[in-house]
């Protein structure tokens, strides 16, 4: 029996999958497939968690553990959705929405008083940001948009706003005292082990007492200097202020949890300077933590005395007033682009505003330039060559436009995504030094001081290895160019570059263009190439994978959620990734409120697609082959049918989708030759699909418009979950036929 391990994560694409789901089992039951699911939403994460302090019916398998060990066995196959990479105010939600269903959780202390609640906070830390992906992710990335897609796309055009030539908007990132030029890097010839120690005046604290490193690892470390990001942000809200721009701050709060969280309180501290100049010890008294944005301050004042609270919404009102006009979250509601880390990724929210003519909402719901505040330029440089492009040569045409497919250094933790245990922000003047175990030398070594933000990266040379063949293998498959987007100013990449031109000789790379370029280069070659209508391969590290895989198919295909996202294992398996969830919380605030789930489930079709290929290949499983050909016709007739889920309540929703789907699919299996067999198990299904479709949707449709109970938002009711999301019972007899 072959099987395909599916996730059960959080928000849209957790309902979504309630509906989708069913569908899978019903159609892959005579193809000799198993279906199983694991639990890795972040509800199911925090209860696995503790424990010991759960009675034994609330306890629950610990599943992330579990997909990693899995992860590194061959014959893995899992189908991964989008989860919830939790900030701190969202782990505080789903805690309390457990506390208030009945699991004895402790709260999440901010500031442990004792040595509990230092490790309730460090159990807790381990579920913060993308936890998830460095777990699972044993393999690099490589993820394109499908030709359907891609098809349907040049079609249908989406919307892209107008660039002009005298357009203000720009990047405003460090030149001095941030992570990339504070970075030094080291290839170890031998396996050792690590300590990092913080060497101050009068004693040595231990940081991080073992690190493991391989044999032909990369080490990195680095620092984002305090008082260099005070001074850089403080000269750019002016510069903000003085060009009439508004004011934005782009951050990955979410997966660089520890570093992140503190740049962007260090922003909110430098915009309300004159606020917290007067009133600092009064706030963070009240509990307000500028790490988790405006909004924490916002909350702490709410609870202050009537006479101190209205002091400090004044001092408030005159901050807004003389500084800088702010970049909005969302204008009818006051959201400013500083209230919560976690409602701006810079990965979204770039590509967002460059689609949008470089600019962003204002207060008032206006389009307006941006000055876009990125305090690291390790990778700025792609987003301002983007802009530089726009400005010369106006908004793509995503009629005509080629493609970026990218292959992704992401496998065993690497570079900054896997760097959380590893960063430090320093409390006080002293060295932070890389000590050698083996030989007690002292390997890298930066001069810190309080405040300072130190942190250490690795790459693993298998990985790399990898990687590298991955990019080579894409590149004669489609004799498509292909760039190494590595930078030689840059320490890290100065010790990639080296691996890269170690072993791409030892492959055959005739006819094949594979380049080396810095990423402002790269972006300024791929964006004339794409506007022309070609297509180029990215090949990038762990943060730019990211950035990139955002971008252009936001660029292209007006989303990135419609990708195609393939991670081959390193040790064999297959992770099939279904694309972004970056607006999943106001799909499930639509369909609480209104019946209407406007979330798109392609890139779930499009990844149990080339699941049920590997599926076929790996266990010589020819239904597998044709339910997996069929899947690819019906999703191409869905898009052409243009039945994705729409925005406005009353029309196709997300549920009214699959149905679609799966009449597609159906009538595709039962006019394929391969299998008669199979031919005839579906005839029936199509045929009831096709003859009570306008039943199937009246009953999906009737639904809609009307608030919906599911129970929860972090964990929904199972039984009122289904209820919303499998309203036809006429549909779902014709499933359970296939039973």
């Amino acid at each position: 029996m072959s099987k395909i391990i599916y996730t059960q994560t959080d928000e849209a694409p957790a309902l979504a999958t309630q509906s989708f789901l069913p569908i899978v089992k019903a159609f892959t039951k005579n193809a000799g497939i198993e279906i199983e699911t694991r639990d890795i939403s972040l509800a199911g994460r925090i209860i696995a968690s503790f424990p010991e302090k759960l009675k034994e019916n609330q306890r629950v398998v610990d599943h992330l553990s579990a997909l990693g060990k899995l992860a590194k066995e061959p014959d893995t196959n899992i189908i991964k959705l989008p989860n919830i990479s939790a900030s701190e105010p969202q782990l505080k939600e789903a805690i309390k929405e457990l506390q208030d269903k009945g699991y004895p959780l402790p709260n999440y202390p901010e500031k442990p008083k004792n040595s509990i609640e230092q490790d309730i906070k460090a159990t807790y830390d381990r579920i913060k940001g993308s936890a998830v992906n460095p777990v699972i992710r044993e393999g690099n990335s490589d993820r394109r948009a499908p030709k359907a897609v891609k098809n349907f796309a040049k079609k249908h055009p989406h919307i892209m706003g107008d660039w002009f030539s005298d357009s203000k908007t720009q990047v405003a990132t460090m030149e001095f005292g941030d992570f990339k030029s504070n970075e030094k890097s080291i290839t170890f010839s031998k396996a050792t082990t690590l300590k990092v120690v913080l060497k101050e005046e009068t004693e040595t604290k231990v940081l991080k007492e073992s690190i493991q490193i391989l044999e032909g690892e990369i080490i990195d470390t680095s620092i984002m200097q305090k008082e260099a990001l005070i001074s850089f942000l403080r000269k750019e809200v002016k510069n903000a202020k003085d060009q009439g721009l508004l004011l934005s701050l782009h951050m990955k709060a979410t997966m660089m949890k520890v570093s992140d969280p503190i740049i962007f309180g260090f922003a909110v501290k430098v915009f309300f300077e004159t606020v917290f100049n007067l009133y600092e010890t009064e706030l963070e008294k009240a509990g307000a933590n500028v790490n988790n944005g405006f909004q924490s301050v916002l909350t702490a004042i709410s609870q202050m005395p009537e006479t101190e609270r209205v002091s400090i919404e004044k001092a408030i009102a005159e901050a807004f007033k003389n500084g800088p006009s702010l970049a909005m979250v969302n204008s009818e509601k006051g959201t400013t682009n500083l209230h919560v880390p976690s409602d701006v990724i810079i990965d979204a929210s770039m590509p967002a505003m460059i689609r949008n003519g470089g600019k962003m909402m204002d207060k008032d719901g206006h389009a307006q330039d941006t000055l876009a505040i990125i305090p690291d330029s390790s990778y700025a440089s792609i987003y301002q060559a983007t802009i530089d492009f726009c400005r010369e040569n106006g908004a793509f045409n995503p009629a005509t436009m080629g493609t970026v497919p990218n292959v992704g250094l992401m496998a065993q933790k690497a570079e900054e995504y896997g760097s959380h245990d590893k960063t430090f922000q320093i409390q006080s003047k002293g060295i932070v030094q890389v000590i050698d175990i083996s030989s007690n030398k002292v390997v890298l070594s930066h001069s810190v001081n309080k405040g300072d933000i130190w942190r250490m990266c690795q790459v693993k040379d298998a990985p790399i290895q990898d990687w590298i063949k991955l990019a080579v293998s894409r590149a004669k498959a489609t004799k498509t160019p292909t760039i190494f987007w590595l930078d030689k100013e840059r320490a890290h990449d100065v010790e990639i570059i080296k691996k890269v031109e170690k072993y791409l000789p030892q492959y055959n790379l005739e006819g094949l263009d594979i380049t080396i370029e810095d990423p402002y280069l790269a972006t300024q070659i791929t964006l004339a190439r794409i506007k022309e209508g070609k297509d180029t391969i990215s090949v990038t590290g762990n943060v730019l994978r990211d950035y990139l895989t955002d971008l252009f198919p936001i660029l292209e295909v007006g989303t990135s959620a419609k990708m195609l996202s393939i991670v081959p294992l390193m040790n064999g398996g297959g992770l099939f990734e279904t694309g972004a969830g970056g607006c999943a919380p106001k799909h499930v605030e639509q369909f609480i409120e209104k019946g209407h789930l406007r979330w798109d489930s392609l890139g779930e079709f499009l990844a149990l697609g080339v699941s049920l290929e590997y599926v076929a290949d790996k266990d010589q499983n020819k239904r597998a082959k044709i339910l997996a050909e069929t899947l690819d016709t019906a999703t191409e007739k869905y898009l052409d049918s243009d039945k994705s889920p729409s925005k406005i309540e009353g029309e196709l929703d997300n549920r009214g989708s699959h149905f679609f789907l799966a009449q597609y699919w159906a009538e595709a299996l039962s006019y394929q030759k391969n299998d008669k067999d199979l031919a005839q198990i579906f005839l029936p299904i199509s045929n009831a699909l096709n003859e009570n479709e306008e039943t199937i949707i009246n009953e999906i449709n009737n639904t809609q418009n009307k608030k919906q109970d599911i129970g929860g938002y972090y964990k929904p009711d199972d039984k009122l979950v289904q209820k919303a999301m499998r309203p036809s019972m006429t549909f779902n007899e014709i499933l359970n036929s296939l039973n």
